[in-house]
């Protein structure tokens, strides 16, 4: 299922974008960039790699290759866009079948790192969460009982420019009418750094994956049910 061992993150990672965060600008990146690519960029690249075979079996339409613009965000800003710093003081590992697509990520920034499922809960083709939203409220609800889900994320906006907690430890049950006007939020947990340093993190994003899928799938499919028991029926066990 995991094609190469990863022994984990560079614990150099957060001070990288701590120092970023302080420096961001193009002579302090230029002295950094040996560093920023052997510390930041090739583990991401084995990470990513070795995660392949278990996303690949699980779904093959979600993007697996190691490679910016499909699984990693790029690091720099284009400036014909936005203004000020050259750089993102964060890093972003995703795992989705095209671009804004609800997808699975992993988040890096100078003192965090978490991890858990963006969802696009906008209109679009291939966009399925919005309507599955309105169909089946009680199918998610209910999932998120019985594979034990509620209390154990939090719920963050992304419809501003920056993410916005809505709810420490979402509950389906409680909390449901919370994403009811959002468009984009996510569902994530917070990683322990010594997590992140160890091989203990490609089980806990297979884990994570694993118990968020059927979510995920009121997101890809407008036959949600049946993407659901696809999965219990063939992947349902990868993960005691």
């Amino acid at each position: 299922m995991i094609r190469d061992k990863f022994n984990g993150f560079n614990k150099d990672i957060f001070s990288f974008f701590s120092e970023l965060e302080k420096n961001n600008n193009l002579d302090w990146f230029n002295k950094n960039r040996e560093r920023y690519q052997k510390n930041i960029v090739q583990p991401t690249k084995d990470f990513i790699t070795s995660l392949a075979p278990f996303i690949n079996r699980l779904n093959a339409s979600i993007r697996t290759e190691p490679k910016f613009n499909e699984t990693i965000m790029r690091i720099n800003k284009d400036l014909r866009f936005a203004k000020g710093a050259p750089y993102r003081n964060y890093w972003l590992i995703h795992f989705g079948r095209f671009k804004m697509d609800s997808e699975f990520f992993l988040y890096f920034d100078s003192t965090n790192s978490d991890m858990g499922l963006f969802i696009n809960k906008s209109k679009g083709e291939n966009l399925f969460f919005k309507d599955n939203f309105v169909k089946y409220k009680q199918e998610i609800k209910k999932i998120f009982q019985t594979k034990s889900l509620n209390d154990k994320y939090s719920l963050y906006s992304l419809d501003e420019k920056e993410p916005k907690e809505i709810k420490k430890k979402f509950n389906a049950e409680k909390d449901f009418n919370l994403i009811e006007n959002l468009k984009m939020f996510l569902l994530q947990k917070s990683i322990p750094k010594k997590i992140i340093s160890s091989d203990k993190i490609i089980l806990e994003m297979i884990k994570m994956i694993t118990e968020l899928y059927p979510i995920y799938c009121f997101c890809i499919s407008p036959n949600p049910l049946k993407e659901i028991e696809k999965f219990e029926n063939e992947y349902g066990e990868i993960v005691d």
